[in-house]
């Protein structure tokens, strides 16, 4: 198989991936729909860049030797599944507690979400880079599509594909859900958007817990 088609498969498989539902899909679908686009673009460009970063280190073997390593891949299964944890209790509790008003949050103004572009990087950021189903999503996907033989701008091109596709994917779904029509017909269903987001962190988190502290 040339490079070339290396590339389309590697490409073709990722981008399957992002689709599937999971931490990432729902940390865009709940911060786009509440704070708007810019959030949404923000965390869609920290999710990439974590994405950017398990492929640097699969590609570099780094992953691997992690995950070869029961006990610091249990570490960071217990970092992953915590902080997972904490998002899906705090939208929960946030939530739950506004159960009663008749509409979601107000959107913060503009000079506050210009001081929150950090804060959305990183936590699209941690929330990809903790997770520590994307070090074995990368490692089984590197090893399995990319060849040691491949020559340094065939490996630097599939990085390419993979953080751009990413970026592409996340920034496309944060954009289509802060259009206006959109926006208008989600806000009755903010409430149930952040209660659906925060149980698949908290479910997500717990099994990554469970099988931190009884590997199977």
């Amino acid at each position: 198989m040339n490079e070339a088609s290396i590339l389309i498969t590697l490409a073709s498989v990722h981008f399957v991936a992002l689709m599937s539902p999971g931490p990432d899909v729902a940390l865009v679908v709940q911060n786009a729909t509440r704070y708007g686009r810019q959030t949404g673009i923000y965390i869609a460009l920290g999710l990439s860049c974590g994405i950017l970063l398990h492929s640097l280190l699969s590609l570099t073997g780094i992953s691997y030797l992690v995950h070869q390593q029961p006990v610091l891949f249990a570490i960071l299964q217990f970092c992953g599944g915590s902080y997972l944890l904490y998002l899906g209790a705090g939208a929960l509790k946030s939530t739950l507690s506004n159960w009663t008003q008749t509409s979601i949050a107000p959107k913060p103004d503009s000079a506050l979400l210009l001081s929150n572009k950090r804060q959305a990087f990183s936590r699209g950021f941690m929330t990809n880079i903790l997770n520590p189903k994307a070090l074995v999503f990368f490692v089984s996907l590197m090893s399995t599509l990319v060849p040691a033989t491949m020559s340094f701008s065939g490996k630097s091109i599939a990085l390419l594909i993979l953080w751009g596709l990413s970026l592409v994917w996340f920034a496309a779904l944060a954009w289509m859900l802060s259009t206006e029509r959109l926006q208008k017909k989600l806000h009755s269903a903010g409430r149930y958007i952040d209660l659906l987001c925060g149980a698949i962190f908290s479910l997500i988190g717990l099994m990554i817990l469970w099988q931190s502290v009884i590997p199977a």
